[in-house]
């Protein structure tokens, strides 16, 4: 008797590695995955952003960025010095931009971009993925996942994204911008996994480009990225000026 009940069991577990869909992570589990991925809960990082216009000619900005936890974000401009000092603070859907020949902070939308290009101000002041998305669906397709996901609220960017999975690092190699309507906005690339020191790997370079734009493309480096706690206080309007003074 002991022996069959060993051999069924044996037959169970047996079937149970069989079936894929019992030990294989769920599509909210990757999108919380490629989240942590791509950067810590809080952190510290420094960003060129590069767009290229048709005839080759090139606008560089480079930013100091910092997040804390999972709706707060302000970056500050340190090139070129046309553009040194103006700052971007965003607390979940609100955005605002610090010009320091202004006096007060002025509200911005997450379709503007405060560079320019094709990256818009919900692409540079990024939250995590599933904050604002909730998983469709998910399909395995050879060596990466298709995660299908939808805007929670009518706030965000873009109605739906398209996000191809890599398997075995769990980040996106791409990920399709859609509107409400299906229409394509625009496409990321990600390209350049690096290591950003203490195991924290990632791609480095995020490049974007668009049907609406046609000829043009924009292209963010990250230079550096680690996890660092910050207060509250410095995610408010009245320290947006001083954000640079966080720098290590």
């Amino acid at each position: 008797m002991h022996n069959v009940r060993h051999i069924l069991i044996l037959v169970a577990f047996s079937l149970l590695l069989g079936c894929g869909q019992v030990f294989a992570m769920d599509a909210g589990e990757v999108l919380l995955a490629v989240d942590r991925n791509l950067a810590p809960v809080s952190y510290e990082s420094y960003r060129k952003l590069i767009n290229i216009e048709p005839d080759g000619s090139k606008r560089e900005y480079v930013l100091y960025t910092i997040k804390k936890g999972q709706d707060m974000v302000a970056s500050v401009f340190l090139e070129p010095s046309s553009e040194k000092g103006r700052a971007t603070l965003r607390l979940g859907d609100n955005m605002w931009l610090h010009i320091p020949s202004v006096a007060k902070p002025v509200r911005i939308t997450s379709l503007q971009s405060v560079t320019g290009g094709i990256f818009n101000n919900a692409d540079i002041m990024r939250l995590d993925y599933s904050v604002e998305y909730a998983p469709e669906s998910m399909e395995e397709s050879g060596d990466a996942y298709v995660l299908r996901l939808k805007a929670k609220t009518n706030d965000v960017a873009y109605d739906r994204l398209e996000m191809l999975v890599a398997k075995d690092q769990l980040v996106p190699t791409e990920i399709k911008c859609l509107a409400a309507s299906g229409m394509l906005i625009k496409t990321l690339h990600f390209k350049k996994m690096t290591d950003f020191g203490d195991g924290f790997i990632r791609p480095a370079i995020v490049e974007t480009d668009s049907p609406l734009h046609k000829g043009y493309l924009s292209v963010m480096i990250f230079a550096r990225m680690k996890a660092r706690d910050f207060s509250d206080e410095v995610f408010t309007l009245n320290y947006l000026p001083r954000i640079e003074t966080l720098r290590q």
